[in-house]
């Protein structure tokens, strides 16, 4: 009975409906980010340079574009609620924290020539050209092929709860699929997965909005 009355004042923790528009927060800093580092990098390296402020801001926004990404991470899992698969959930979570984790490093890979580049000495362009190689096999290679695992779990676990439409589903494993088999060091190939992001966040928003609020 006490331990009944000494629950009472307290409320249960909720992920608020507003969360979900970090999934928008995330496409939208990342695929920015993306856009700005791919039109810095030409085939050759040694223009890199002279693009200083365009690397610099696609390096300030990633990190708050990862941010939202846990955020992300954190509505799509409280959806799942009783549902939660334990071997699909620790995919799930165990690929989107390797995801952002490529895409850290990939991000601060771009940052070593702009930091040699603010020497006096310009750097020799084989310099740029491994940081620049390295960087997209980080990205191109792994951190894609992860957020390729990261859509086929959550995928998966839609299609074994009814939690998304089947049509949503089956079209986060196409586009999961294409990540998986496609290879190219391009990073245009990157924007897919942040705007199935987008996507994402804008059905949820839509769904919860229509639906009555929960109470406390």
């Amino acid at each position: 009975m006490a331990e009944t009355q000494g629950k009472a004042g307290f409320h249960q923790l909720r992920t608020p409906r507003a969360a979900a528009v970090a999934g928008v927060v995330f496409g939208v800093l990342f695929g920015i980010s993306i856009v700005l580092l791919r039109t810095a990098l030409p085939a050759a390296a040694s223009p890199w340079v002279h693009r200083q402020v365009q690397i610099t801001i696609a390096l300030v926004l990633a990190p708050f574009a990862g941010i939202a990404f846990l955020w992300f991470i954190g509505v799509v899992r409280d959806r799942f609620g009783e549902l939660e698969d334990r071997f699909f959930a620790t995919v799930f979570l165990g690929s989107g924290l390797l995801f952002l984790a490529t895409m850290f490093v990939s991000m601060a890979l771009a940052g070593g020539p702009l930091a040699l580049s603010c020497d006096s000495k310009a750097p020799p362009a084989e310099v740029l050209y491994f940081g620049r190689e390295v960087m997209l096999h980080v990205n191109n290679v792994y951190g894609v092929r992860m957020a390729a695992v990261f859509m086929i779990s959550l995928g998966t676990i839609w299609l074994r709860t009814g939690l998304m439409p089947r049509w949503l589903a089956i079209i986060t494993y196409l586009l999961a699929l294409s990540l998986l088999v496609v290879v190219s060091f391009s990073p245009w190939v990157t924007l897919v997965f942040p705007a199935w992001v987008v996507v994402i966040s804008a059905y949820i928003l839509t769904v919860d909005r229509a639906r009555p609020s929960r109470p406390n």
